[in-house]
């Protein structure tokens, strides 16, 4: 799917906000540093003089003015970096901040053919506005690994949850280097849509592109472009996102109503990731067994061999959280 005009310009507008948010930041940070150190505003004056003297020089003839500018630049920027270092600042604290460093904020980077392509943070606020991403957000402010707890977990289930969050971390440390792809199944509330939202969160703040839908909402997407012949071209754009995106995360296989249309396109869908070796995540109530008998051969195979397998037991977290909430 492509955006439309209007979606183009409420991005490119988002990014004119972020800049100019960084660059206030940036400019409170000079004005508290210019307070507690007055020396550092007068090296950072005396390169502005500096400069224009080397400049003037090398226009008399004299080829030197610029060696000399360039030792004199490294002896001043020593000097200000004892300044911050003596009043605990960072050393890089006054470098131009940005919100993605691949793009400085502009949505776009250099391709390998030199002409500009979209960032990866550009890619993500297209998915976020094309595929109404809003939900995803709520979810990963709540469920993150800051918010993990362990303390509706007892014995084995405790022993699997803990096992669950290795495996979690493990894939976000590797993602950039390995093709992988996780099934979290077991019983409702266990703590497998937390998981992938923690997952989520953590590479979404990396610069890659996540799309999230409930099983139920992406085969009802699907089936909206797919039995619609003026949406022949918006079908092919969502399809490309959905096998293009880095991470593909589908919450509660099995909820959906599951018929030929939905099997073949899940197939599909797991296959061309596969080949694209683009990762995904998927997350069911169905056990092993369930999902053999209600998707094809061809589909437990794929999910099997090429996922790691993560179950997930104990009771369900949300009613304990609500019977605690209700006592105190």
């Amino acid at each position: 799917m492509a955006l439309n005009a209007l979606q183009y310009e409420e991005i490119i507008k988002d990014y004119e906000k972020l800049r100019d948010k960084n660059r206030h930041l940036l400019e409170s940070r000079r004005e508290e540093v210019y307070a507690k150190l007055p020396g550092y505003r007068e090296l950072e004056d005396s390169i502005s003089t500096l400069s224009v003297s080397a400049a003037t020089q090398l226009l008399d003839g004299d080829s030197s003015a610029r060696t000399r500018l360039h030792d004199s630049l490294i002896r001043i920027r020593s000097k200000q970096k004892e300044l911050l270092d003596s009043a605990c600042f960072p050393g890089d604290y006054l470098e131009p901040v940005y919100t993605c460093s691949c793009c400085q904020d502009t949505g776009y980077v250099s391709g390998k053919d030199g002409l500009q392509e979209k960032c990866r943070c550009f890619r993500q606020k297209e998915i976020s506005l094309l595929y109404t991403q809003s939900n995803i957000q709520e979810m990963i402010a709540r469920e993150n690994f800051s918010t993990l707890s362990y303390e509706y977990y007892q014995g084995e289930d405790l022993q699997h949850f803990r096992a669950a969050v290795e495996l979690a971390w493990k894939f976000v440390q590797n993602f950039r280097q390995d093709y992988q792809n996780l099934f979290f199944y077991g019983t409702v509330g266990t703590g497998k849509s937390f998981l992938s939202g923690c997952i989520a969160k953590e590479l979404l703040q990396q610069g890659c592109s996540v799309i999230y839908f409930s099983s139920s909402g992406l085969f009802e997407t699907l089936a909206r472009y797919s039995f619609d012949f003026r949406e022949k071209e918006a079908l092919y754009g969502f399809c490309e996102d959905l096998y293009g995106c880095d991470l593909l995360i589908i919450d509660d296989l099995g909820t959906e109503v599951t018929n030929n249309f939905v099997t073949s396109q899940l197939f599909a869908c797991l296959n061309e990731r596969n080949l694209r070796r683009k990762s995904s995540i998927i997350s069911t109530n169905l056990n092993l067994s369930e999902l053999r008998d209600r998707y094809s051969d061809r589909i437990f195979s794929r999910i099997t061999s090429n996922y790691s397998l993560c179950k997930l037991t104990g009771p369900d977290i949300r009613i304990c959280r609500k019977r605690l909430a209700g006592t105190s």
